[in-house]
């Protein structure tokens, strides 16, 4: 009986080696060995681990949601269809397996499943990933201003020396608690040394809290800047908008010390 692997199939040696590579790494010897070998099929197989090792660690970090049920029952079938068609299908490991010694069936039958994971891991992984947005922030903005239920709040800047020459408004919308800066003049910051943050008074809340929406720079020669707000909180009743000068990494109150521009809606609590 031959000791070689049926054809496809890499043997047992290359996919010991394999495996040690992309999960701790090889020896000089053992990188030695692997030099060794078809370069092709190596080159081949190891994108294929690579690639498992590079899925499943991503979907380690991709969160806890779980999947809708009727993707769940998707990946299943196409997981079906992956074992029945590839070559590294799990019929073709089986019946590999019924030759060779029980390790080395072991471990033609986990490279099997090693590969197919890979695709449903990254399916998984592309459902759970938040979606990158499609659009610019300005143009963001200008569709938000298109809804006749989104408020507009006029920024005017205050007697502090960073707000000379300012101008801007904000945006935002309550239902789904988006909104935007938009901001003309602001002076640009050294993110070592300061940055700037938005507070949102909420009617509902005390106004010596106010929620924080973001911390945000301004690069140098900016011009018209558009920055979307990103609330710490839900906002029930939108008050005002002020932005002040903090620490690199904003403050959890502000001391208002440094308030560069400020705008009231008119709503009460």
């Amino acid at each position: 009986m031959s000791d070689k692997p049926p054809q496809g199939q890499p043997d047992e040696a290359m996919v010991d080696l394999l495996i040690k590579q992309v999960t701790e790494g090889l020896s000089p010897a053992e990188q030695r060995a692997l030099d060794g070998m078809d370069s092709t099929s190596v080159s081949a197989d190891l994108r294929e681990f690579e690639r498992a090792a590079a899925a499943i660690t991503l979907a380690g970090g991709a969160g806890s949601e779980p999947l809708p049920a009727a993707l769940a029952q998707r990946l299943a079938e196409q997981a079906e269809q992956h074992f029945a068609v590839t070559d590294l299908g799990a019929a073709r490991a089986a019946a590999a397996s019924r030759s060779l010694p029980p390790r080395a069936a072991n471990r033609n039958s986990a490279y099997a499943w090693l590969a197919a994971a890979a695709c449903l891991v990254l399916a998984i992984f592309g459902w759970l990933r938040p979606p990158s947005p499609t659009t610019e922030p300005a143009a963001q903005r200008a569709a938000l201003l298109a809804r006749s239920d989104t408020l507009k709040v006029t920024l005017g800047a205050t007697k502090d020396p960073a707000a000379a020459g300012v101008s801007g408004d904000v945006v935002w919308d309550p239902a789904t608690q988006r909104g935007f800066m938009h901001f003309s003049g602001l002076a640009a910051n050294d993110p070592a040394v300061h940055q700037y943050q938005l507070w949102i008074f909420d009617g509902d809340r005390d106004n010596r809290y106010p929620v924080d929406g973001g911390v945000f720079d301004v690069p140098a020669n900016a011009g018209d800047i558009v920055i979307p707000i990103r609330a710490a909180l839900m906002v029930h009743k939108p008050a005002a908008f002020a932005v002040t000068v903090e620490q690199p990494g904003g403050a959890v109150v502000s001391s208002r010390d440094h308030v560069v521009v400020l705008g009231a809606t008119g709503a009460t609590g």
